[in-house]
């Protein structure tokens, strides 16, 4: 089995079915930590992935490398577009890998799916891929670790951890207190 093959079916297994989005977050992470001159048959600390859309995509990033929310590693940018920054920590090195959009079926449902997947499984990387080197600034509260600073939401009380409190006329916020909520309190 190659590694694609072994990479495909951790995806699949953690997202639960084989989609598009599984296939094309498999192929953008195997390139994403090859253009970083890493091994993704090995798991790293050294890795941080930004992932821009909350699909699929996002659950092979997430089998593939390890990165996740709670350690830290995996950020989402809810930008709506399947792409993904892989950053190695160690070098600063980052490389963007983004898809290229086009229309493979005119089939619809299931058909369509199982059309994309073939497509997808066999198309040249450089006809689905868009990857670009870029710099990226990782702020002290977005790295790994304990949190290095908390703060007092003036107007809840409730902690804020990792620099992510806003400062309105003078008062610390936390984001709900500052922009609105996207929950209602009963």
């Amino acid at each position: 089995m190659s590694d694609f093959d072994l990479l495909l079916a951790r995806a699949k297994e953690f997202h639960g079915d084989l989609c598009a989005g599984i296939v094309l977050g498999t192929r953008m992470t195997m390139i994403g930590i090859r253009e970083l001159g890493m091994n993704p048959m090995e798991r790293t600390k050294n890795l941080i992935v930004y992932v821009e859309i909350d699909r699929c995509i996002a659950d092979a990033i997430q089998a593939i490398t390890g990165c996740s929310l709670g350690h830290r590693s995996l950020k989402y940018r809810p930008y709506g577009k399947f792409a993904a920054t892989y950053i190695n920590l160690k070098t600063g090195e980052a490389v963007r890998v983004s898809v290229i959009e086009k229309k493979r079926t005119e089939k619809t449902g299931q058909e369509a799916m199982k059309d994309a997947v073939k497509i997808l499984l066999e198309a040249p990387e450089a006809d689905l891929f868009r990857i670009k080197r870029v710099k990226v600034d990782i702020p002290d509260g977005d790295m790994p670790g304990m949190p290095k600073y908390h703060a007092r939401c003036g107007r809840c009380s409730e902690m804020i951890v990792d620099n992510k409190e806003v400062t309105v006329d003078g008062t610390i916020l936390c984001g709900n207190c500052a922009h609105g909520s996207y929950y209602t309190e009963d």
